[in-house]
């Protein structure tokens, strides 16, 4: 999808955006199955992105902004990060912010100015006059462009200014305001950037890693203060953000740290990690919840990004991105084998065969329960496809067979029970199997799990004849 335009990533986008939640969760599913057996699915990594991003969105108890907004900050969202507000982003504004910014700038900044431009963006709406709505929208942008800069001059040596900013209430107000301020500013030849480059880039490689990076020479030679900004714009294009390193390497004609210090494009490096980081922490939240979203996705990105830049940078010597990466990779090592070591107590759990009496009559095991451990399996599976570059190799190893272990014994067990169990229990004995199946279809692959339904079927058949008998 190198050559795919930014028309097509945005309807792609919107279609992605409209599917239903159940809908979705099939297709991410379907999808990451897909990555496990080693297929190559073109686009895949745009899709998972945007359904972990619209299903994040969707869980999140912030209101969305409404068409009025989305209309004025359309030239920043390349710049818009899914991250917490609390961490900052170079050039990045983190989305939760969004909202506080429109109310802040609606309510406080300029009351009547957007009072109005919401009521003439109504209108032209109505008329169905779209370039009437895009000169109301630039026009809006222009004159919060001014009275912002006048705020953030005035703020440089007025206490009073700078608490009024400050009123927007995030963690990082001044910078947040810097950040839109600088894109308002650059919006043009940004927007001249975006055409030039492709919506979206599989590989930042040979003519294409050629093109952009005389974009990008260009935009450096004549707007050096915005170089940042046309940066993230080109790493919003990628299908993996750390490809961007590889502008820094070739313009350094090197892969030593030391030597791309020496050029503009070093800033490349910082920002990959940033981003690394960042993604770490959505992985961290998603384990948390016990709802992850696209997590065997997020976790290849992941690995691709940290082998990436061991592969494309010379980090061997004692430099400060050598060490941010290593403080990243213990902090993904710690975080892993945490979770990894829950595994098989949690599928243990389901697969202990209880007594008769522990069984309410017609009951069945937990779907939500039996569907997180499958979807933790499937974790410890991908786990171990990329155990070596995430630091977790003996207990991935460990864990995965103390899985095989539990699971071939376990299944004996619970069949023995399906086979001689009574008409009130069979429901439970049988949810116990079928989780059994989907464990086992992770685990040991879909031929076994397919034998292990055959005789599940056939054992709870031997047991309704017994019954009759």
């Amino acid at each position: 999808m190198a050559g795919v335009g930014q028309a097509a990533v945005k309807r792609l986008r919107e279609f992605l955006r409209e599917l239903p939640p159940g809908a979705r969760g099939l297709l991410i599913a379907e999808l990451e199955r897909g990555m496990l057996r080693g297929e190559e699915l073109p686009g895949a990594e745009l899709i998972l992105a945007e359904l972990r991003r619209s299903m994040h969105e969707s869980r999140s108890k912030s209101q969305r902004i409404g068409a009025h907004a989305r209309l004025f900050f359309n030239p920043i969202e390349p710049f818009v990060v899914d991250d917490s507000p609390d961490r900052q982003h170079q050039g990045r504004i983190s989305r939760a912010t969004i909202e506080p910014l429109w109310v802040w700038l609606s309510h406080t900044v300029m009351p009547a100015e957007a009072k109005a431009f919401s009521e003439q963006v109504d209108a032209a709406l109505q008329a169905g006059d779209h370039d009437k709505i895009q000169y109301l929208a630039r026009a809006f942008q222009d004159s919060v462009l001014s009275q912002l800069q006048s705020m953030l001059e005035g703020a440089e040596n007025d206490g009073k200014a700078k608490r009024r900013i400050k009123t927007l209430g995030t963690p990082h107000a001044i910078e947040d305001v810097t950040v839109m301020v600088d894109v308002l500013k650059a919006r043009d030849d940004l927007a001249m950037l975006g055409s030039q480059v492709p919506g979206h880039i599989k590989a930042l490689s040979g003519a294409s890693l050629d093109n952009v990076k005389a974009h990008l020479d260009s935009e450096l030679n004549s707007h050096p203060d915005m170089f940042v900004y046309a940066l993230l714009l080109v790493m919003s294009r990628l299908a993996a953000s750390w490809q961007m390193v590889r502008l820094a390497t070739k313009a350094a004609g090197s892969d030593v740290a030391a030597r791309i210090q020496e050029t503009p494009y070093h800033v490349a490096v910082p920002i990959v990690l940033s981003e690394i980081a960042r993604m770490v922490a959505e992985l961290q939240n998603d384990l948390k919840s016990g709802r992850g979203v696209a997590v065997v996705a997020l976790l290849r990105d992941i690995h691709d990004a940290l082998r990436g830049l061991r592969t494309e940078l010379d980090l061997s010597g004692d430099s400060p991105w050598a060490r941010q990466l290593a403080a990243i990779r213990a902090d993904i090592s710690k975080l892993l084998s945490s979770e990894i070591n829950m595994m098989p107590g949690r599928v243990r759990r389901l697969m202990r065969p209880p007594s008769a009496k522990e069984i309410a009559p017609g009951s069945a095991v937990d779907p939500d329960e039996v569907a997180e451990a499958e979807s933790m399996v499937g974790f410890v599976v991908a786990c171990r496809m990329y155990a070596s570059e995430l630091a977790i190799n003996e207990i991935t190893q460990r864990t995965f067979t103390d899985l095989q272990q539990c699971l071939d014994s376990g299944t004996k067990s619970l069949l023995d029970a399906l086979r001689t169990c009574g008409e009130k229990e069979q429901p439970y004995r049988q949810s116990q199997v079928d989780a059994a199946v989907r464990f086992c279809a992770k685990v040991f692959g879909k031929d076994y799990a397919s034998l292990l339904n055959k005789a599940a079927t056939a054992a709870s058949h031997s047991e309704r004849k017994a019954a009759r008998a």
